[in-house]
């Protein structure tokens, strides 16, 4: 398990390698640390603007081998988002470190937590946030899969996709509430009166007897929600959404 000042000593590390090395010209803090909301679990998040004649692929080969050989890495996966390559990294004592590298015209502040570090600050880019009617949109089709599911006895997937319809769920009263919305982030945010009823769309066994149960219960949620959302969207879609759940019992 790493501690808190081995993950410090790590970032400094990373960060006094890219600023040592001539094809990075900027480099940030991102994540909770570049917010000053770092905990015990926290991970390393770090993003690096490229110079214009590096080559993306040899910084990416340099960094990594570095990783493995004085870092204990033992595991990499990569992610590129509009032209950046998040390379994520698991070490031997569990620590989890993201690096990001950008090219020139893709490295951007993406949201609130980005802290220059050295370099030039660049173009702070806002991720816009959907309107509270494509959640909705996504909790309906969850359902109209779930229902499909339980009635043709799959269970496991009748489960992912119920889950899929509690997460929408969760989503949805995150984003009515000004919420972080990626990866359930503001879940635990959420007052307890809006986040407990949604404890009932839990599966506790696969078994049609509970999938529906839970099913109903995840609908009589999105039920409420649409109706607060939009009312005559709700007009629209509870009589269809209602004989989704009969059509189960």
């Amino acid at each position: 398990m790493f501690s808190a000042e081995e993950r410090d000593r790590l970032r400094t590390r990373l960060l006094e390698a890219a600023r040592d090395d001539g094809r990075i010209t900027a480099g940030a803090l991102t994540g909770s640390a570049s917010v000053g909301r770092e905990d015990r679990w926290s991970d390393v998040d770090l993003a690096f603007g490229l110079a214009a004649d590096a080559s993306l692929d040899a910084v990416l080969d340099d960094f990594t081998a570095s990783m493995y050989r004085e870092h204990d890495a033992v595991h990499h996966m990569d992610l590129t988002v509009d032209g950046t390559v998040y390379r994520v990294f698991l070490l031997r004592n569990t620590l989890q470190v993201d690096l990001a590298f950008s090219p020139p015209s893709r490295y951007k502040a993406v949201g609130p937590t980005f802290k220059t570090v050295f370099g030039n600050r660049p173009e702070t880019v806002d991720s816009p946030r959907p309107a509270l009617e494509h959640w909705i949109g996504w909790a309906w089709l969850y359902a109209l899969h779930t229902r499909s599911c339980i009635r043709r006895e799959q269970w496991w997937r009748a489960e992912y996709m119920l889950s899929g319809l509690r997460d929408t769920m969760l989503t949805l009263a995150c984003a009515r509430r000004d919420l972080p919305l990626d990866q359930a982030r503001g879940f635990d945010m959420l007052p307890e009166y809006v986040a407990r009823p949604l404890e009932e769309a839990l599966v506790r066994e696969l078994r049609r007897p509970e999938l529906v149960r839970a099913f109903g219960a995840a609908m009589r949620v999105l039920l409420r929600e649409t109706a607060d959302v939009d009312a005559a969207l709700h007009k629209r879609l509870e009589g269809p959404l209602r004989s989704l759940v009969a059509s189960v019992l």
